[in-house]
């Protein structure tokens, strides 16, 4: 007896396609007919992130469908990370991604700039309220002990700061590094995000409204609460530091 096929082959082979009764009559119609196609193949196919999907000429089989949209609608679902396409090799079921998020943020963000910063304000509340949420997962895990390399990243910032030097690059690797124990990527990747599109348009306002040392200190008070086990401590110094952070946008406005 031959041995069974690939569950995940013969998911994807078996995937039900709609009927010509219900084909979609125009160009974004059948876009959108096709990406709910691809969706569907790769979840009722148990498919993961890496894994193989049908040839294009399978799924122009499979969909009964044409090349050039088969194509574009890949295209629009490689743009929010669902599939990877891998030029020669074929495509792939994807991994999260924020980019398209992230693109869209910087553009308002940029936007904003030439307004009332309304946009960028949203920003930094949303970021706020995320980073001072998360003070006891960061607190019971740290509980006093393991900061070795937030302490580091402190020095450097402080010795930076004597110098009269900004360290944006210390800054976003010290809230990777807090919030990497909790093993929760989507935070890692959200804050990322918040972070360098904040940081892009923080070059462009004009005046300086807090210093190096200033910013230094915000991360230091962060690092004495997780020494001090207080999950308090750290959200008022969180607090502080968002707060240090709006007075550059409150003195833009004046």
């Amino acid at each position: 007896m031959s041995p069974p096929p690939d569950s995940k082959q013969t998911a994807a082979e078996t995937a039900e396609t709609s009927t010509t009764r219900s084909r979609p009559r125009t160009a974004l119609d059948n876009q959108n007919f096709i990406k709910k196609q691809v969706k569907s193949l790769i979840l009722t196919g148990d498919l993961g992130p890496g894994d193989p999907l049908p040839t294009e000429q399978q799924l122009m089989n499979q969909l009964g469908v044409g090349r050039h949209p088969l194509r574009e609608a890949m295209k629009a679902l490689e743009a929010v990370g669902i599939v990877e396409i891998r030029h020669g090799h074929g495509t792939y079921v994807g991994t999260l991604s924020l980019r398209s998020l992230e693109d869209g943020l910087a553009f308002r963000m940029t936007q904003s700039m030439a307004g009332d910063l309304r946009d960028v304000r949203d920003v930094l509340d949303v970021r706020e309220a995320l980073e001072v949420g998360l003070a006891d997962q960061v607190i019971a895990h740290y509980r006093g002990t393991g900061y070795e390399r937030l302490a580091e990243i402190v020095d450097t910032m402080e010795q930076m700061a004597a110098r009269g030097q900004t360290f944006a690059e210390q800054d976003l690797d010290f809230h990777r590094t807090l919030y990497a124990p909790l093993d929760n990527r989507l935070i890692i990747d959200l804050l990322s995000v918040f972070w360098r599109t904040f940081a892009e348009v923080n070059e462009r306002l004009p005046g300086d409204h807090y210093t190096p040392a200033d910013a230094a200190r915000w991360h230091r008070n962060l690092l004495e609460a997780i020494k001090k086990n207080s999950a308090a401590d750290f959200t008022r110094a969180m607090k502080d530091h968002f707060t240090g952070i709006r007075v550059r946008f409150d003195a833009t406005e004046t």
